[in-house]
């Protein structure tokens, strides 16, 4: 593998690789629906036909252990489907985003090499013009075509534990994305890590809304396809066959992310959905309102998964525990995962005592393999033997974490270190308040200074006067912000993940000033 490293990370050939246990896995399973679409069902069986069917047809296109294949897909059950064949050849599925720009899909196809790429038809003719040189299997007619021809009988995988499985976009904030390499071991481990820490049953359902180049979807998709659970694949956040799968499935874990939990909760009270049944719904309680939570988690009879994790990671370092329904949140200390080791240290590297703030550093068998061609990269990140993410917490006394910020998103003002996270979640606490996004501002006296944007609930508004109060209550004078910015909840800039990207936000500052 080109990642230009080697990591001990406790994977073994003993387990097993996702096409062999998806195989062994179908063969128990067989009658029970594997995926639902669109009202639809694909049994165990016949997606382990299909699967059998495109294994065969990649290989006969000469695609062999360590390719590439870029898949260029809206959600559909297609996309599960060639993440399985390509993983029985040892194959790397690139999962590609296609809402982003020419330059940013070109460098993305070109970082990997792809031997063949498989498109949806009607995002053919938005590939970018030199992706167009590459070997197209365009998904719809012709996909189908193909694959009625290729030969349904067994084929033997021939992969391997820690050969790369898919490679999923990081969305940097600055510069180009990076390609994180998730290999078999890490994906198995993955899906283990997801039945013991969430208790997630081996029937339960996943809704695959979320984008499944991102990997909320495609890690927990895929692991639902090892237990023998049903993956109800979703075209996006799309309100009415959302509300219609929880009315109709017992869920593990219903993913939420930020920006999209506001409507649910409208959603829900409008068409008064009686939920069937939800294990843990959300995902990152730090990006979302705490009344939001409170009351989505009233309404699906669930608790809140108060996680961190990342694409790299997995699940781990810090997804365990979890909000009760109906509670507004006073803490939102993380809790270690078990099957992973962590530390906090400083730059040097040191560890820093409980009580002070610390990048989180992490082993773990469900950790990446490293950037695709980033070996500079990969050194610096992995340096000592754990992996280093750029994620400022404290340990408190009681073992717990608290997340402080990205290191990256440190405002430096007058000597004083200020996190953003910290004013954010201060200004989240008010209830008239939708979403805040702090980020840095050249001060011509203190050097930066941080300035809020800020977005109200509909019906609901706030007077500079009333958040220069609030912040004064709660803030020490050097960590408030310098000016407050009013826009909708619309226009803040999300990634797939539902994060919002201060870089646009700080892009903005400065057009207007």
């Amino acid at each position: 593998m080109e990642t230009g490293l080697s990591i001990q990370t406790g994977g073994g050939s003993g387990i097993g690789t996702v096409g062999a246990l998806f195989e062994a896995c179908a063969e128990l399973h067989a009658n029970r629906p594997a995926i639902e679409y669109r009202g639809r069902r694909v049994t165990y069986g016949e997606l382990r036909d299909r699967v059998r069917r495109l294994t065969v047809l990649l290989a006969a296109r000469g695609l062999q252990r360590g390719d590439r294949l870029g898949l260029l897909s809206r959600n559909r059950p297609e996309y599960l489907e060639i993440e399985l064949a390509a993983a029985n050849l040892g194959i790397i599925t690139a999962c590609l985003n296609w809402r982003l720009s020419e330059r940013e899909l070109s460098y993305c196809i070109e970082l990997v090499s792809p031997k063949l790429l498989l498109v949806e038809a009607d995002l053919a003719a938005s590939l970018p013009p030199a992706a167009k040189a590459n070997p197209i299997l365009e998904i719809g007619s012709q996909y189908e075509s193909e694959l009625t021809r290729a030969d349904g009988r067994a084929s033997p995988s021939v992969a391997e534990p820690e050969d790369g499985l898919v490679i999923l976009y990081t969305s940097g904030t600055t510069g180009l994305p990076k390609g994180a390499v998730i290999s078999h071991r890490a994906m198995v481990m993955r899906a283990l890590v997801f039945s013991s820490e969430l208790g997630i049953a081996p029937h339960d359902t996943f809704v695959a809304w979320a984008p499944l180049f991102h990997m909320a979807s495609t890690d927990h998709a895929l692991a639902t396809l090892l237990r023998g659970g049903t993956v109800v694949v979703i075209d996006g956040f799309q309100l009415e066959p959302l509300l219609t799968a929880v009315s109709q499935h017992d869920i593990g874990w219903l993913v939420l992310i930020p920006g999209m939990v506001e409507a649910l909760i409208d959603g829900l009270k409008a068409q008064r959905t009686k939920v069937k049944g939800v294990r843990v719904c959300g995902a990152m309680a730090d990006l979302v309102a705490p009344h939001a939570i409170a009351e989505v988690t009233e309404m699906l009879g669930a608790p809140y998964l108060n996680s961190f994790g990342s694409t790299e990671t997995g699940l781990p370092p810090a997804t365990r525990a979890l909000i009760a329904p109906g509670d507004v949140p006073a803490s939102l200390s993380k809790r270690q995962n078990a099957f992973c080791q962590i530390k906090l240290v400083d730059t040097s590297d040191n560890e820093v005592a409980p009580g002070e703030p610390g990048e989180l550093a992490i082993r773990s068998p469900t950790l990446f393999s490293g950037y695709w061609r980033a070996d500079e990269t990969n050194a610096r990140d992995f340096r000592g033997g754990w992996f280093h993410m750029g994620d400022v917490f404290r340990r408190n006394a009681d073992g717990s974490l608290d997340f402080v910020d990205r290191a990256k998103y440190l405002i430096k003002s007058g000597g004083e270190n200020i996190y953003p996270a910290e004013i954010e979640r201060v200004l989240l606490g008010d209830d008239r308040i939708a979403e805040v996004a702090v980020v840095r501002a050249a001060d011509p006296r203190w050097g930066e200074a941080p300035v809020a944007f800020v977005a109200c609930r509909e019906g609901a508004a706030m007077t500079v006067a009333e958040l220069t109060e609030l912040c004064r209550r709660e803030l020490a004078s050097y960590k408030r912000p310098r000016e407050f910015r009013f826009i909708t909840f619309g226009e803040f800039p999300r990634s797939t993940s539902g994060k919002v990207q201060r870089h646009e936000l700080e892009r903005l500052l400065k057009v207007s000033t």
